[in-house]
């Protein structure tokens, strides 16, 4: 359920970020966080309450890369600045290498070898931060908006990092050798 609140609340994001009235950048702002914050309960009460099932763990990854996508592609075009979309584009694409890479990894017999790891936890929680402060502080409210994007470039190389960590552990499967 939690999951499924997630992904509906892709249109609200949408539809408070175009709606101008004041305050809908917080407002923008306070879906994602609680997006953000139900992503991590779901996960913690599926493993806590033993209530994992091959639909939550097909869905789950899904909500949260079209949360971060939508998110990113409302900062780009707000920002319009090569500054802003290199390390949203970056986030964008390694998300889709992964899911891809998990994949054939999963049809390899091999999906724990791309496991989670505590790169990629970094990796989200600094994402999450980036983009919920850039949803909240306008582009032109000068350097206090430049401190979100500078997080947001931790996060791409974090991302970097955590795709080549996914990258080595699969190579001996990329390269026919496992």
């Amino acid at each position: 359920m939690l999951t499924l609140a997630r992904l509906a609340m892709v249109p609200v994001l949408v539809v408070l970020w175009y709606w101008d009235f004041p305050g809908h950048r917080w407002a923008c702002a306070a879906v994602f966080l609680i997006a953000a914050i139900t992503d991590f309960f779901d996960g913690w009460l599926a493993r806590r309450n033993n209530l994992e099932t091959p639909f939550g763990a097909f869905l789950d990854p899904v909500a949260d890369k079209v949360m971060v996508a939508v998110a990113l592609g409302l900062l780009i075009e707000h920002w319009d600045k090569a500054l802003m979309t290199l390390p949203a584009v970056v986030i964008i694409c390694r998300e889709i290498l992964v899911s891809a890479l998990r994949e054939w990894m999963a049809e390899m017999g091999a999906r724990g070898v791309v496991k989670v790891s505590w790169v990629g936890k970094l990796k989200t929680t600094a994402q999450m931060v980036a983009i919920i402060w850039l949803l909240a502080f306008p582009s032109d409210q000068g350097w206090f908006a430049n401190i979100g994007l500078g997080i947001l470039v931790l996060a791409a190389v974090l991302t970097l990092q955590s795709l080549f960590v996914y990258l080595r552990a699969a190579w001996p499967y990329l390269m026919g050798k496992s």
